[in-house]
């Protein structure tokens, strides 16, 4: 009996000795394995300056509840829907078999439209056009000025072209100074004309001799006379 006992004692004391054998599992004075990598993460990113982000939460799919709904209708409230009535019809689109509209389908506008109907109609909206004859140039009451327009639709000189001889002291500037004190090209040409041009030029108005001064361009009249020429015919 003794010796039994010794025995089991002794058993009792070698247990106590052997270590225990910790869960790998477990990790190292954590509770697993992934709160322990974790963790060592966070370590490296504090030690390198990283600012830790945390994972993004997971979405899971929900169904709202009543609560929920019952708000989301309150914040649209003030959202009137439309609906299709007879005052309010929804818009319809003829189509047909291929799926385009008629509008589009020539054998379907052949159906209403010929041709020959659309040249009765533009012949039917040109006899309603009305022609103005153009007429001689009226003259100008109170002035026996020299008359611009006259003198461009004579002219045949391009712009720029220089047919009569100038000569002189410091003409661009006079040019810039003189020109710039009529409030047109118009009145500058008058009185160039009224001056002796465009033979002389007494006041530096067309200092590259093409007949025209400052800048003066007969060309719109001359466009005009020939649009009234070819509306005549």
């Amino acid at each position: 009996m003794k010796r039994a006992i010794l025995g089991t004692v002794a058993i009792l004391m070698v247990a106590a000795c052997d270590p225990q054998i910790p869960d790998s599992a477990a990790g190292v004075g954590f509770d697993n394995y992934d709160s322990y990598r974790e963790r060592q993460r966070q370590r490296e990113e504090a030690l390198s300056g990283r600012v830790s982000v945390p994972a993004p939460a997971r979405v899971t799919e929900t169904t709202l509840d009543d609560a929920a709904n019952s708000q989301a209708r309150d914040a649209n409230s003030g959202v009137e829907p439309v609906n299709a009535s007879p005052s309010n019809p929804a818009p319809q689109v003829v189509t047909n078999s291929s799926g385009i509209s008629n509008e589009n389908d020539f054998s379907a506008v052949s159906d209403v439209r010929s041709i020959q109907s659309d040249a009765d109609r533009i012949a039917q909206n040109r006899a309603q056009y009305q022609q103005v004859q153009p007429t001689a140039l009226p003259s100008r009451s109170g002035s026996d000025g020299p008359n611009i327009v006259e003198y461009a639709l004579n002219s045949t000189n391009p712009m720029g072209n220089s047919i009569y001889r100038r000569v002189g002291i410091n003409l661009a500037s006079k040019n810039l100074r003189n020109c710039a004190s009529y409030p047109s090209p118009d009145r500058a040409q008058e009185e160039f004309l009224a001056k002796g041009g465009p033979q002389k030029d007494r006041l530096a108005l067309d200092i590259d001799g093409d007949g025209y001064a400052c800048d003066w361009n007969p060309r719109p009249f001359q466009l005009a006379r020939q649009a009234a020429r070819q509306g005549q015919n």
